[in-house]
């Protein structure tokens, strides 16, 4: 009971989000504010009521990040910025090929591929650390990973702009196809890692979540080549809608929180055979931290894709007639969907931690890359249009 009163004592005490907010808080706020007037007032006469629905909460969600993880302030800015330098040096599409800035670094592909680099650079430099134990590798890493999510969504923002500049004007948000999704995993995957780190203050999970992500650049790296999925090509019927905008970004953040979990599933299964007495004591993230970080992957990523699936379904009500018609994508997206539901139970309620979690969350990516991937390979249905 003393230990409970002093608990909400502490809470009481503690000051609300408005005392806590500083004039660095509101600066970002008010930058983010003027930026979306911006957008508004040149794009105005060309949004319908959804995007512009989607533009002002994606200016409220940038706030509030900005306020509560100030290192993506600057990570946030910046990729702006360049989208917008960008986007001012496209005359036309062809511009890509000419413009010294576009052809090198700031086209959709040109990006893209500045991404598919450094990350893999990241996963060396953070295997580095740790098998050294050096710091300044971890710091290198660490700043590796931020500048290739900035180049992957800054690629992504491009390639938005470049749908619009195709004949014909075709204009779509760049979620479409597998190509542009994989783009959208690396850059969400290791966004949210990055906020794990900060929040852990330790770079020593980095290795092993960014080679989930160096995988799935290997995968990009062979669509991008053998099947030139690069080229932007007309949407079909079905995906020609606004609830792409909001369904597919939501369902990668909950694909993105599971590939961390399983990664760290991993780490936990190493670290569980080191002796405190090893000095891979030392570099590898404690058995707490991992846990604690893969219940809040978990946890964070099936919000997300509970979202995401009831989005799907009035999306699949509004493009086929039904909410739910058992197509192989719907129906393992609900197993991937009991999975997490049954490992969040499990760890609620009964407490169940260490090994058994740490598997499950293992395989519990393997069903999620079935799910996502595997059934656009073997099984056809009403998602056929994402077949390799």
């Amino acid at each position: 009971m003393v230990a409970s009163r002093e608990d909400m004592l502490r809470e009481m005490r503690r000051p609300s989000l408005w005392q806590r907010l500083t004039a660095g808080d509101w600066a970002w706020a008010a930058l983010v504010v003027f930026a979306t007037a911006g957008t508004y007032w040149v794009l105005w006469d060309v949004m319908n009521v959804y995007e512009v629905v989607i533009t002002f909460f994606t200016a409220a969600t940038m706030i509030g990040i900005g306020w509560h993880w100030h290192a993506s302030r600057w990570y946030m800015a910046l990729v702006c910025l360049a989208s917008l330098f960008a986007i001012t040096r496209y005359p036309e599409l062809g511009a890509a090929q000419s413009d010294f800035f576009l052809k090198y670094l700031l086209s959709s592909q040109s990006a893209i591929m500045w991404m598919s680099a450094l990350f893999p650079a990241a996963t060396v430099v953070y295997g580095v650390a740790l098998f050294t134990g050096n710091d300044f590798a971890g710091r290198v890493a660490s700043k590796l990973t931020w500048i290739a999510a900035g180049a992957g969504l800054a690629g992504l923002l491009v390639r938005w702009h470049e749908t619009h500049l195709y004949a014909g004007g075709i204009g779509y948000i760049p979620v479409s196809n597998l190509y542009e999704v994989f783009v959208l995993f690396a850059v969400m995957t290791a966004l949210i890692y990055l906020y794990y780190e900060n929040a852990q203050r330790t770079r020593s999970m980095g290795f092993f979540v960014l080679l989930i992500i160096s995988a799935s650049i290997g995968f990009l790296l062979w669509y991008h080549f053998d099947r030139q999925a690069y080229q932007i090509e007309p949407l079909v019927p079905a995906l020609n809608s606004y609830w792409m905008k909001i369904h597919v970004p939501t369902n990668f953040v909950g694909y993105g929180c599971f590939a961390i979990a399983a990664m760290l599933g991993v780490a936990y299964l190493i670290r569980a055979r080191v002796s405190d007495d090893s000095p891979w004591a030392e570099r590898l993230p404690t058995l707490k931290q991992i846990d604690e970080v893969s219940y809040r992957a978990i946890a964070l990523g099936f919000a997300f894709f509970t979202v995401a699936t009831i989005l799907g379904a009035l999306w699949a009500a509004e493009a086929w007639g039904a909410y739910w018609s058992w197509d192989p994508k719907e129906t393992w997206a609900l197993i991937v969907w009991l999975n997490y539901a049954a490992w969040l139970h499990l760890r609620y309620t009964k407490g169940l931690r260490g090994k058994p979690m740490a598997w499950w969350a293992i395989i519990g990516l393997f069903v999620t890359t079935f799910a996502f991937l595997g059934v656009n390979m073997f099984l056809s249905g009403l998602h056929s249009y994402g077949e390799l």
